[in-house]
């Protein structure tokens, strides 16, 4: 817990910079989570600013808050997903934002907790709900769907070459007894594709588990409306930076983009997207995949 109190958010210059961050902004933070950002754009915008901070997960937003506490006067924090974004402002009576960001993904906390079951590095039940208060669960998913939509998830999800044949292994497992572990399914899946993967970087779960994550959270859905609300928010000038860390978030934030510019709202300001230094990757190896987008509102 301390580490990840203590760890860096990822490629946090460049947002700071970016924003244009000044004294009295009011600014939206739409995946807080340990409230990393969160602490240097306060600093940029006390003493008078605001900031509105949303999460899905819970756990996460308490330690958000007691992080912040020090700011308590101007930071808000509400415990929602950011698809809301425009109930939530309209809750705090903000009509108009000066900056916004999204730290889109899965972040080191829910990761290293083996009781969430995000990683297929750590034993723990087959869950994956960043909203842990929301019925559908990975093990719902990998046990009751379907031959065609499990294979639709893997495919279009995790960009998985082998969905059939993954498929087809849960398919046969599950006849025996429900697949409720990561543990388990992640050897399923070994077994099932090891061998095409023994010249690859990544372990062969990989890809499925991150398929997996995305359908229970409808994290793809979710971007795409709050993208769509968010700009109505922004003040003529205000920057919206958006940091994904896999190819699927990244092209929806690309062609939103695009499409607000051709629509005239505004300006792409990151023509190729922002990588991390090498020195945070060094620092921070999971900075190596993340791309920070930013656009400008008209």
């Amino acid at each position: 817990m301390k580490n990840c109190l203590l760890h860096k958010p990822v490629m946090v210059d460049e947002v700071v910079e970016f924003l244009c961050l000044k004294k009295g902004y009011k600014v939206l933070d739409a995946t807080i989570g340990l409230g990393g950002h969160a602490d240097f754009i306060l600093k940029k915008i006390q003493p008078s600013g605001a900031l509105i901070g949303i999460d899905r997960d819970k756990a996460a937003l308490e330690i958000a808050r007691k992080r912040l506490n020090k700011f308590n006067k101007i930071c808000k924090l509400a415990h929602a997903n950011f698809k809301d974004l425009d109930k939530i402002l309209k809750d705090q009576r903000i009509e108009k934002i000066d900056a916004a960001l999204f730290d889109i993904g899965i972040s080191s906390y829910q990761i290293e907790d083996a009781n969430r079951g995000f990683s297929f590095e750590r034993d723990g039940p087959l869950d994956m709900r960043m909203d842990q208060s929301s019925p559908l669960r990975a093990c719902d998913i990998v046990n009751k769907y379907k031959r065609i939509d499990l294979e639709e998830i893997i495919r279009d999800f995790g960009e998985e070459r082998y969905f059939r044949r993954i498929t087809g292994f849960i398919l046969e497992r599950r006849k025996n007894k429900p697949i409720s572990s990561t543990r388990e399914l992640a050897q399923l899946i070994e077994e099932a594709v090891g061998k095409w993967y023994k010249f690859q970087k990544i372990h062969p779960a990989t890809r499925t588990f991150q398929a997996l994550r995305i359908a229970v959270n409808r994290e793809l859905d979710n971007i795409k409306i709050a993208l769509g609300k968010v700009l109505d928010f922004l003040n003529s000038g205000a920057r919206l930076c958006v940091i994904s860390f896999h190819s699927l978030e990244d092209r929806i934030v690309k062609f939103r983009f695009k499409e607000f510019e051709a629509e005239g709202r505004g300006r792409v300001v990151t023509k190729k997207p922002l990588t991390a230094t090498a020195d945070e990757i060094r620092e921070n190896p999971r900075s190596r995949s993340a791309k920070l987008r930013v656009f400008e509102k008209y």
